[in-house]
């Protein structure tokens, strides 16, 4: 006997008894069968319901052909098969899903009522769920603009606020379901289910889906979309619906409200306020650039004119890349080596004419810990401690006389 389905007949029901028909070992799991089942199973884009059968945790829930098995933690449990159990899902989860999936459902209708987009493709990850829209069926339009965007939005935000029923209907064969104002074309012959927004007459979206959805669209609460961009000749859709929605908008707010204190700005004038500081600060990131300019410059020079055989000079202001400059401004006239040391990170940078710089950091860094490379005529080496780079030097140095 399969699986009988109690989230079809109510999917509002929280708790129940079953009788286990059936019960497989996997691995470290123990899998149960059931005579019936509130627990939902992943399918259509949506994941599995989670909770407890007794005693023990329902990780994951999943269906082969007429029968639904629960994967729970394996633990010790004296259950057979016969026994009655208390069944319960985790709510939480369950209307979360029954949200998102019933918001992907009105703004996928809105899509295609809008602008004749077909949903191609839909993903409910953790921290978005997203569309792939295709406009095949509207010439009108080659592209979803973000203003196109926005109208869908909107749309799909009236159709949860008029609370507009959400009803599952169930058919046996596809005859029987054809007459519905279908936004795609079903891909089952028989047992579909036709989840409807609102009236037969006018939805705000009516398609073949075997999900959890809730009694009316004002449950959903909120759409809010993210982003749109392309993907594979469709448009990607990124949004999400419900609580995680809310709880979305409310970190953005805080973001937004911290950077109105920061900036002392209110909301409509956040963005001129922003706009002038990140020119002032270009403008400071100029001046230092062409100071540094300047610096390097006179370093530069400056060791040219008094370099010797083994020169050594120390670096805590400049960046690597300064040094880096300095130092390949002076091939050509360096003795013996130079060591360039950039104190901060315990770096330093050797450049010769003569000597195989990258030869001399291989052979000889690893004995302070050290690592790096380069080449004939520079590399670098690093160090766990700064007392080890003035030891590598005279090591090398000595090795050099």
């Amino acid at each position: 006997m399969d699986t009988r389905r109690l989230f079809k007949e109510d999917v509002y029901l929280k708790t129940a008894k079953a009788v286990i028909t059936d019960i497989q070992r996997e691995e470290e799991n123990l899998v149960l069968i059931l005579d019936q089942t509130i627990f939902f199973p992943e399918g259509g884009g949506q994941s599995s319901d989670i909770g407890t059968i007794s005693d023990l945790t329902v990780t994951h829930v999943y269906e082969d052909k007429d029968y639904i098995y629960h994967r729970c933690v394996e633990k010790e449990s004296e259950l057979s098969i016969g026994d009655e159990v208390d069944i319960a899902i985790e709510w939480k989860h369950r209307f979360d899903n029954m949200q998102r999936h019933c918001g992907e459902h009105i703004l996928s209708g809105k899509f295609y009522e809008l602008f004749g987009g077909v949903n191609r493709g839909f993903h409910m990850g953790e921290d978005y769920m997203t569309i792939d829209i295709s406009l095949e069926e509207n010439p009108a339009y080659n592209k979803i603009t973000w203003e196109m965007a926005k109208e869908a939005e909107l749309a799909t935000n009236e159709a949860i606020w008029a609370n507009l029923p959400v009803i599952t209907r169930h058919y046996d064969n596809r005859q029987e379901a054809e007459h519905l104002p279908l936004r795609k074309a079903l891909a089952f012959d028989e047992d579909i289910s036709i989840v409807c927004v609102g009236s037969i007459e006018n939805p705000a979206d009516c398609v073949a889906c075997c999900g959890t959805h809730p009694a009316t669209s004002g449950q959903v609460g909120i759409v809010k979309l993210y982003k749109v961009e392309p993907n594979k000749g469709m448009f990607r859709i990124y949004f999400e619906a419900g609580k995680r929605a809310f709880l979305h908008y409310q970190d953005r707010y805080d973001i937004l409200t911290n950077l109105e204190h920061k900036l002392s700005a209110g909301t409509d004038d956040l963005l001129d306020k922003y706009n002038a500081q990140n020119a002032k600060n270009k403008g400071i990131r100029d001046e230092l650039y062409h100071l540094k300019k300047w610096v390097v410059a006179r370093e530069i020079e400056d060791i040219k004119a008094q370099i010797s055989p083994a020169f050594v000079r120390y670096y805590d202001k400049l960046s690597i890349d300064d040094i880096l400059e300095i130092g390949r401004s002076l091939s050509g006239c360096i003795p013996t080596i130079a060591f360039l040391v950039h104190q901060p990170t315990n770096t330093i940078l050797l450049f010769s004419d003569q000597h195989d710089c990258g030869k001399l950091v291989k052979e000889n860094a690893p004995i302070y810990g050290g690592k790096g490379g380069g080449n004939q005529s520079s590399a670098r080496a690093i160090f766990p401690k700064a007392e080890y780079v003035d030891t590598f030097i005279d090591l090398i140095e000595k090795h050099l006389r």
